[in-house]
């Protein structure tokens, strides 16, 4: 969606666009405008997607890399935290820019996709590490061609047996889940697909036809969320998701903690308002749609479970 276009149904972003676009992109596919209240300023779709002057305020707390990629980055594009794991970034390019992005403060004068030599190196290392699971992610690996993430598919799967594909595209743009995408993920198999849906308004029927696209063609398909203040901040919601998600074959993988980077302190939730959250969710929803409550912490260290860190004091 152009700005001309969001500003007319909300002109109270104008002073704020620029400002924030600057810092991190504001991108909104029309699919996902569609599923907005494009009037209400509460909206909990369009507070995950439109600027805020919250975002611009100073925020101590805030940090450039919330998640510890960069200590656990050994060659550009590459993020190997765990032995049996490596996470690859194809692009830092998305369809939809979400305004709680633990990766938001990228830098916007870097370049958006590795060189042809920088990929090269980025694939030959992870055949190389011993790990048993490769993680596309970006960005969103969707938004590069199919032809680029089937190449890189096939190269990874010399040494690497399985291949995990992190995206939000099924959701804030389900045309790209094509016929040809999904037949080649399938051709490819074990692939499995981690989508990213926070609410269950973002469910549409266009986005229930990706999912069953990908799922009718023996596909994997799980959920991330993120808890997000004032989107899913309320055990009805997220259980309307869960349950939502469980009857489109999709299993409810993680819930999220908002990583602290800079720019999104206005949607956290603190741990322990999560933690009575989880428990409420826990005792409406059978154990296939509960999903774990994770922290992925500043030390690099990955995901944790929240109670676990909790018991310990160790929460970031």
């Amino acid at each position: 969606m152009g700005r001309p276009e969001v500003l007319s149904a909300r002109p109270d972003l104008a002073e704020v666009w620029a400002e924030a676009d600057a810092a991190f992109p504001v991108r909104i596919t029309r699919s996902f405008w569609e599923r907005m209240d494009r009037a209400d300023p509460n909206d909990p779709l369009g507070k995950q997607v439109l600027p805020d002057q919250a975002e611009l305020a100073d925020d101590p707390e805030g940090l450039v890399d919330p998640v510890g990629d960069s200590a656990c980055s050994p060659i550009p594009w590459v993020v190997h935290k765990y032995p049996s794991r490596v996470l690859l970034l194809l692009t830092k390019r998305c369809h939809l820019y979400c305004r709680y992005c633990f990766r938001r403060t990228f830098d916007p004068g870097e370049r958006e996709d590795p060189t042809a030599e920088e990929w090269d190196a980025a694939l030959a290392y992870a055949c190389a590490s011993g790990a048993t699971e490769a993680i596309l992610s970006g960005g969103d690996p969707l938004a590069v061609r199919d032809r680029h993430l089937f190449e890189t598919v096939d190269r990874l799967r010399t040494t690497i047996p399985t291949i995990r594909i992190h995206t939000r595209a099924p959701v804030t743009r389900p045309d790209r889940v094509t016929e040809a995408l999904v037949a080649g993920l399938r051709e490819r198999s074990p692939v499995w697909v981690i989508v990213h849906c926070n609410h269950p308004r973002e469910l549409s029927p266009e986005v229930d036809a990706a999912l069953a696209r990908l799922v009718d063609a023996g596909v994997p398909v799980l959920n991330q969320a993120v808890l997000l203040r004032g989107v899913n901040d309320d055990v009805g919601v997220l259980t309307e998701l869960c349950d939502k998600l469980v009857q489109r074959r999709v299993f409810p993988y993680y819930l999220h903690l908002t990583d602290r980077v800079r720019g999104n302190a206005h949607l956290r939730v603190p741990a322990a308002e999560a933690l009575r959250l989880h428990e409420a969710l826990r005792r409406r929803v059978s154990g296939v749609a509960l999903p774990r409550l994770v922290i992925d912490p500043p030390d690099g260290s990955g995901k944790r479970d929240v109670a676990r860190s909790a018991k310990s004091h160790d929460l970031a």
